[in-house]
């Protein structure tokens, strides 16, 4: 059985930046018992920043790509250029999830073995469950923890592209999209949606031969976002090139970010943009909130056979089966 500990326990160890508290309290949030989601709540009150809800000085980047486009390699190279500036990193990286065990299939410290070891950075890897495009629900709550613990860089991987860009980018300050070349038409298949989300795109693996049609895909790409109708921030976001290999524009990727925080911090928009994801996570968790008491009500999992069953069978159509759920009494 796991060992319970006060709230004043795990308050005390995030802020001390004790990294095995600060695990402990995040496996606290992911619980989904009942007393561990009381006891989350009284940690993550306690640890909050200030109450006038004022953005924190953390730099919450979201980071997403195709298959194959590289994210844990740039992510290494990324985070241990910026703990070698002396910023602290923190790494959600959002694995897929075994469907039988529940676990994560990917295991991101096997993945990102040097950032791994780094005494600067913190690698969480969260398996995705049955959350929307791959995105742990609890990511929210676990930013606030690292923030708490003095992580200043906090990263969140996605599985790939798909569902999850919306959810992260509801979560994040900055959204970085990396994108291969030489992979076919470039732009064929992208969704715009996702080339809209995006604060700058990166086309990865830019060494060697690929440096040329790395160049050639960024001025393809670029040309694309002129198309694009303006964000109303003020910010153009960039196509850049980089290397996980050689390290080659990692720099210039930071800038940007640090180019786009001071823009965004200056005009308001940032200020705004997290108080619009806390609206976001609020109406998020009533949601949840509404479908587990629903199906926690008594005898609602036989209900719900009884009318899955006649909706098999073609005697009960799903719009009344619905209406009959809803206005049967308990």
């Amino acid at each position: 059985m796991r060992q319970r500990f006060s709230a004043d326990h795990y308050t005390n160890g995030i802020r001390a930046g004790d990294r095995l508290v600060l695990s402990r309290a995040i496996t606290l949030v992911e619980s989904r018992r009942t007393d561990d989601q009381s006891l989350a709540q009284q940690v993550l009150e306690s640890v909050l920043p200030n109450p006038d809800n004022a953005p924190s000085q953390s730099v919450r980047i979201g980071i997403t790509g195709v298959p194959g486009v590289g994210k844990s390699t740039f992510i290494e190279a990324f985070g241990t250029y910026l703990t070698g500036l002396g910023h602290r990193l923190a790494v959600l990286a959002i694995d897929p999830t075994s469907q039988r065990s529940g676990g994560s299939l990917l295991g991101d410290k096997t993945r990102m073995e040097t950032l791994s070891m780094n005494p600067h950075a913190y690698i969480r890897p969260t398996p995705a469950g049955d959350s929307l495009g791959g995105v742990g629900h609890r990511t929210r709550e676990t930013i606030l923890l690292c923030e708490a613990a003095g992580f200043d860089v906090i990263l969140v991987e996605t599985v790939g592209v798909g569902q999850s860009e919306t959810v992260v980018h509801g979560m994040v300050d900055f959204f970085l999209l990396l994108m291969l070349a030489g992979a076919g038409d470039e732009l064929q298949g992208m969704k715009r949606g996702i080339m809209e989300l995006a604060d700058a795109l990166v086309i990865t693996k830019a060494d060697g031969e690929n440096v040329a049609p790395a160049n050639r895909a960024r001025v393809e790409y670029q040309n694309a976002l002129h198309l694009f109708p303006p964000t109303g921030t003020g910010w153009f976001p960039p196509v850049l090139t980089g290397s996980a290999l050689t390290g080659n524009g990692v720099d210039t990727i930071w800038q940007t970010i640090q180019e786009h925080q001071q823009l965004t911090s200056q005009n308001g928009y940032r200020a705004q943009r997290r108080q619009e994801q806390q609206l976001t996570w609020f109406r998020s968790l009533v949601r949840q909130q509404l479908e587990s008491r629903f199906y926690d009500q008594p005898g609602m999992r036989d209900r719900l056979a009884l009318v899955e069953t006649q909706i098999r069978a073609g005697t009960l159509l799903p719009g009344l089966a619905v209406q009959k759920l809803f206005n049967q009494p308990n």
